[in-house]
């Protein structure tokens, strides 16, 4: 941890950062609670936009982790300036890489497993994350913006050709399970153990080793979106690329669909535009309305969760549900009154508390750098 910033930051990446984590963290698994429990047609019809599609399609909850993803490298052309000499800037590209891929395994609940069965070294947001910084950050330092676009192409081509080549776009079927299976084996998640030893799971079929490609590719597009905000323009040239490229990866990840169906599981090359290009937009939005017009509209609170976005998916994934257990001990008097309504309750004040230590972090200017 550090005390201060190391760099001038854009508001409106950390508002918009805040947001997604909100979302993540506290909005969807306290409306999911309340649906749970509600008798209101609308809200028990709006689940459907907090929670995954099963396979082909999208939906509101499928754009939190490209977004994520997307703002890890609008920050990069930014971070990077302040390591000139390629020794310092690697060794704090591969130091991110391993400490990201740690932190993975510690959400995922793998790193003190203390038994090789239970190892998963793949299969976690952080370390997607990882991958997709590594490969940005190499091509960022090694080529100049027209290279790295060729690069980023190559990329999805590849992707797309052995997608395409590999059979077909089924869960079982498709090309990118088949290399899962092969590469990670007994260590990709949702492997179980029987008598029998161990087996894939029927019911998981996110991918890693080939999506590791797309990953880059989400995060080399947050990178352009970076450089272009980055530049010395007008704000509102800045915007109109913004709005601009976003459209046409948009426009693109929907024509593409036509033959290759957008599938967030296997992050395929239609899903990666189409969420890359409202990534753009809502870049754009955020820009406009924070930054060049000064106004927050309120938001500024959601930079509690954008300052530290590590800290803070941390403990929503790490330490939410054991608050929870913790805080049952002292609220429990009030199930008797609540009901179904009681779990509602506990969340919110896990949150509460959540929310409470990342404010207090806030307002120290404690930030947890990776």
């Amino acid at each position: 941890m550090q005390n201060t910033p190391s760099s001038p930051r854009l508001q409106s990446l950390d508002i918009l950062r805040g947001a997604d984590l909100f979302l993540l963290g506290i909005f969807q698994p306290l409306f999911m609670i309340f649906a749970g429990v509600s008798e209101i047609p609308f809200i028990k019809n709006a689940t459907v936009h907090f929670t995954h599609v099963s396979w082909e399609g999208f939906a509101l909850w499928d754009m939190v982790m490209p977004l994520f993803m997307f703002m890890a490298g609008t920050s990069m052309p930014f971070s990077m300036k302040k390591y000139p000499t390629s020794g310092a800037y690697y060794g704090k590209v591969f130091k991110r890489v391993l400490i990201l891929f740690i932190l993975g395994m510690l959400v995922q609940g793998n790193l003190l497993a203390l038994h090789i069965d239970h190892w998963r070294f793949y299969s976690n947001t952080l370390q997607a994350i990882a991958v997709g910084y590594l490969i940005s950050a190499l091509l960022l330092r090694t080529f100049t913006l027209r290279w790295q676009i060729a690069a980023t192409v190559l990329l999805m081509a590849v992707y797309s050709a052995l997608l395409i080549g590999g059979g077909d776009f089924t869960p079982e079927g498709n090309f990118a399970e088949k290399i899962d299976r092969i590469v990670l084996g007994r260590f990709r998640d949702g492997v179980y153990w029987n008598e029998m030893g161990w087996h894939f799971s029927p019911h998981y079929h996110y991918t890693w080793i080939l999506s590791s490609l797309n990953f880059g590719v989400t995060v080399m597009t947050g990178a352009f979106a970076g450089q272009i905000l980055i530049q010395k323009t007008s704000p509102i040239q800045k915007i109109q690329r913004l709005v601009l490229w976003g459209g046409v990866m948009l426009v693109s990840g929907l024509l593409m669909s036509i033959w290759m169906p957008i599938i967030k599981t296997i992050w395929n090359t239609s899903m990666v535009l189409f969420t890359s290009g409202i990534s753009f937009l809502l870049m754009a939005l955020f820009y406009y309305i924070i930054d060049y017009k000064q106004r927050s509209y309120g938001l500024e609170w959601l930079k509690i969760f954008g300052v530290n976005s590590i800290a803070a998916y941390l403990l929503f994934e790490v330490v939410h549900y054991p608050l929870n257990g913790f805080l049952d001990h002292f609220l429990y008097g009030f199930k008797q009154y609540l009901n179904d309504f009681y779990p509602l309750l506990l969340n919110m004040a896990s949150c509460a508390v959540i929310f409470a230590l990342l404010m207090s972090m806030y307002r120290n200017k404690i930030y947890l750098k990776i």
